[in-house]
């Protein structure tokens, strides 16, 4: 039997053909070539392009990292939701440095942002709720997520009460719902190429300007 090892180097990886990147002829902003790249992920039929990796930092001051779903982009930021009571969302109350990841195979394209979190008005939340699934709803309005499930009928039971509540009560919100904007001081683009001379393109803000550098990659 392969080891594990084996198995790994036996595994393909950045296996073309990608889409061009000309460093030179880029937007001014990053959030607008991020658009760019996002539509051409979706040209390409990528799984779930909308999937990203956010890491926090706990109160030990290790990583922690997940995979969350991306709900908007302007030039004012990136944005995400989850209750401000979860374990991540405690996470950011005490520190508001965050990553966001994301990773489309199938271009071979990766893009880092790094900043900081704002929580949204309270009216982007309400929205941002009701516009989600009734199952998602109920399972919000249980209130204990990451906490230990001690039997799988205890999450059951609590999911079809809630699940009552809440086509009962259609349009309530669960009061910790948190919309939250990371505000970007650096956007990094990269490009594979299937000879490992990839492309890379940062863009970092400088008081209050956005400054375009290419790296080695």
């Amino acid at each position: 039997m392969d080891s594990i090892r084996n198995k790994i180097k036996q595994s393909k990886s950045l296996v073309g053909p990608f889409p061009a990147f000309d460093l030179d002829v880029v937007p001014e902003y990053p959030h607008d070539l991020f658009l760019e790249w996002f539509d051409v992920a979706l040209h390409h039929d990528v799984h779930e392009p909308h999937a990203m990796t956010l890491s926090t930092i706990d109160y030990s001051g290790s990583p922690d990292a997940r995979i969350l779903i991306l709900k908007d982009v302007d030039e004012d930021g990136w944005y995400f939701a989850s209750s401000c009571e979860s374990k991540k969302g405690k996470q950011l109350e005490a520190n508001n440095h965050v990553a966001l990841t994301f990773y489309w195979s199938l271009i071979g394209r990766q893009v880092r942002i790094r900043g900081k979190v704002e929580k949204m008005d309270i009216e982007t939340n309400k929205k941002d709720f009701l516009h989600r699934g009734v199952v998602a709803r109920a399972v919000s309005f249980i209130g204990k997520q990451s906490s230990v499930l001690h039997e799988q009928n205890d999450f059951n039971h609590a999911l079809a009460k809630q699940l009552h509540y809440v086509q009962e009560n259609s349009t309530s919100v669960y009061p910790a719902w948190t919309v939250y904007r990371v505000v970007a001081g650096e956007v990094e683009f990269w490009q594979a190429d299937e000879e490992r001379k990839h492309r890379r393109l940062l863009y970092r803000l400088v008081e209050g300007q956005w400054h375009r550098e290419k790296l080695w990659p």
